[in-house]
């Protein structure tokens, strides 16, 4: 080949790249502007069927409301029932809107079970231990694939043409395969059972720690409305007290005025009624907290113009402390649960050692020949014995792990024994103390009364003064308090008879 065939053949694939480089630049461009084109119909298209936020926020809002009061009624009634196979049943039906004018211990406890929040996520808790069993035991259940391949097969041909290879596509034909597997598990061993064994034991105690949840709740709310009784019997006694003072006042002046009583008297009197108001103020400010903390036990946000139906109750208990004690064993929800502990890691030690053993199942499957001519369909079935990650080391090491937590929740049994035993014995003896206790303060407010009753009326015919009036009327006064904060103790440390037992305990028909 000469020079001059050598520059035509160059010029001819320097003009050829030259025009594919302008056309891939101009397709480039055209490219763009097309696309710039589609961005800016796509902006419009969205900005005029583009939907409302607001509106599809509010649905979305209302659905997820709905499901969360679905949720509610379900752990509420899950709650109520727990509540009603230990205590007694309360029947009434109770509401945010009940919780005004007259309310009882019982419309309490009966709201607060079914709507206060810490019940509501125990119950919650528990369900997600629940649905694992079920888990446990879908080992069992089929497991099915399915899938589909897709092929084309195209053949490339070069053939020689004058001075250029021209390159041929040949198709062939296009198909695809379509498959579907099973697998079953037929038998493990006891593997499944005993992890489905376990999950069971563990959504057991996941139940009695619902239990222990529900009783606190019970103890706070009885507590809180005990005291609320009590802010409204000091409110009372204070007042009696105000009107006390308002008729020494009245008499002293009147002495004062016939020059029976001096000027010291009348001050005397006034000095002491301005304490008593002063007082009666911070027992009004102490029964609104009282409100505010009932309400908070019941796990509503407040108690509006509530009236207590209820007062402290003054009668004797029926209890002994090896009847609380057996009462507790079988009954404490927190022992109970320690004990399910217990049992689900024990069982976990078999689900460790079974480990070691390999599952037998049954498989089949299917696959059509596809759109291609002649093409065969296939399956198979079959039977297979199979180890899954075989490791006996790490096998080993799961099972060391299984003891030793099986070993901890023993310690963790035997350590709330303990507790139970302790909690029993303390709230047995500070029950018995109040018992005592309200005997001895109610002898003493009696005492106080008739100090108090024989003290005015010496002051009313002028043989007493101020100051015995004035001591007088505080020993009547600490003696009340002291007497209904005795029988609010009382009433309090019942409560946690009950809380530490898990159990009611019963009243005797005997006044204290």
């Amino acid at each position: 080949m000469n020079n001059g065939i050598k520059k035509k053949i160059f010029n001819l694939i320097l003009i050829a790249s030259v025009t594919a480089l302008s056309t891939n630049l101009s397709y480039a461009k055209k490219t763009v502007k097309n696309d710039e084109t589609l961005i800016a119909k796509k902006e419009k298209l969205i900005q005029i069927v583009e939907p409302d936020k607001t509106k599809v926020n509010k649905k979305r809002e209302i659905k997820k409301l709905k499901s969360n009061q679905k949720t509610k009624v379900k752990s509420s009634k899950e709650a109520e029932g727990m509540y009603e196979t230990k205590f007694p049943v309360i029947n009434s039906q109770v509401s945010y809107a009940d919780m005004n004018g007259e309310v009882t211990l019982s419309d309490c406890i009966k709201l607060a079970i079914t709507h206060h929040p810490a019940i509501m996520s125990a119950i919650s808790n528990s369900e997600i231990y629940k649905t694992r069993i079920g888990q446990a035991w879908s080992n069992y259940f089929p497991t099915l694939n399915a899938g589909m391949s897709y092929s084309r097969n195209d053949m490339f041909m070069t053939m020689a043409g004058g001075n250029f290879a021209k390159m041929i596509v040949q198709k062939y034909d296009m198909y695809y395969v379509p498959t579907l597997s099973a697998n079953m598990l037929l038998f493990d061993f006891g593997k499944t059972k005993s992890m489905a064994d376990t999950a069971k034991r563990t959504y057991e105690s996941s139940r009695y720690d619902a239990e222990t949840s529900i009783e606190n709740v019970i103890y706070n709310v009885k507590v809180a409305y005990y005291n609320m009784v009590f802010a409204k019997i000091q409110k009372e006694v204070y007042e009696n007290t105000v009107q006390d003072y308002e008729l020494q006042l009245k008499q002293a002046r009147a002495y004062y005025d016939i020059g029976k009583k001096a000027k010291i008297d009348v001050t005397y009197a006034e000095y002491n009624l301005g304490k008593a108001k002063l007082n009666l103020i911070k027992a009004k400010n102490t029964q609104e907290l009282a409100s505010v903390q009932l309400a908070n036990a019941v796990g509503i946000p407040e108690l509006a113009e509530v009236i207590l139906k209820d007062s402290l109750n003054t009668k004797e208990y029926e209890v002994n402390f090896p009847d609380l004690i057996q009462v507790a064993e079988s009954s404490r929800p927190s022992l109970l649960a320690a004990k399910k502990r217990m049992d689900a890691a024990e069982l976990n030690i078999r689900s460790a050692k079974r480990a070691f053993t390999p599952d037998i199942s049954a498989f089949g499957s299917y696959q059509h020949g596809g759109r291609k001519i002649n093409a065969d369909n296939a399956y198979s079935l079959g039977v297979q014995i199979q180890y899954s990650a075989l490791n006996l080391m790490l096998l080993k090491k799961q099972v060391d792990e299984a003891n030793a937590t099986y070993k901890k929740y023993v310690a963790d049994y035997e350590q709330e024994r303990q507790n139970v035993y302790l909690d029993v014995k303390s709230a047995y003896i500070n029950l018995m103390n109040s018992h005592d206790g309200i005997g001895v303060s109610k002898l003493a407010l009696q005492q106080a009364k008739e100090q108090q009753y024989q003290a005015f009326r010496r002051y009313q015919v002028g043989l007493g003064d101020a100051i015995e009036f004035k001591d007088s009327e505080n020993t009547y006064l600490n003696a009340q308090l002291d007497y209904y904060s005795t029988l609010l103790q009382y009433n309090i440390n019942a409560a946690e008879v009950e809380r530490v037992i898990g159990a009611p305990i019963k009243e005797s028909d005997k006044e204290l």
